[in-house]
């Protein structure tokens, strides 16, 4: 299923899925939180860490299936596939964006 992505969420999929932690990065805003697995990583060292260490523990793709807006966030719906319990599964990232960059990130 193709689905079309506001720029900052196209492009912070297709850093995730390269591996490429300097393009993720830039998709986000300097002081952007994210919250994944119980935990918050607050700015874009942190958050480009998390992804490194995500990858290196999961070895995962991420498929973007489905996209929503509501009370002002984007719910992106994505297939992700990797070494991991379940894998695959289908988790919502709730995106904040502003001045095309993303300011939060909530996976669940």
């Amino acid at each position: 299923m193709s689905v079309t992505l506001p720029d900052p969420l196209a492009r912070f999929f297709a850093a995730e899925n390269s591996g490429d932690a300097d393009g993720l990065g830039a998709c986000f805003a300097d002081h952007a939180v994210v919250r994944d697995e119980g935990q918050t990583f607050e700015g874009v060292a942190a958050i480009k860490q998390w992804m490194r260490d995500a990858k290196k523990k999961y070895q995962y793709t991420a498929e973007p299936t489905g996209v929503a807006q509501r009370d002002g966030k984007t719910i992106v719906t994505a297939t992700i596939a990797g070494n991991f319990p379940g894998s695959p599964l289908s988790l919502d990232h709730v995106f904040g964006i502003a001045a095309n960059r993303i300011v939060s990130l909530e996976i669940g």
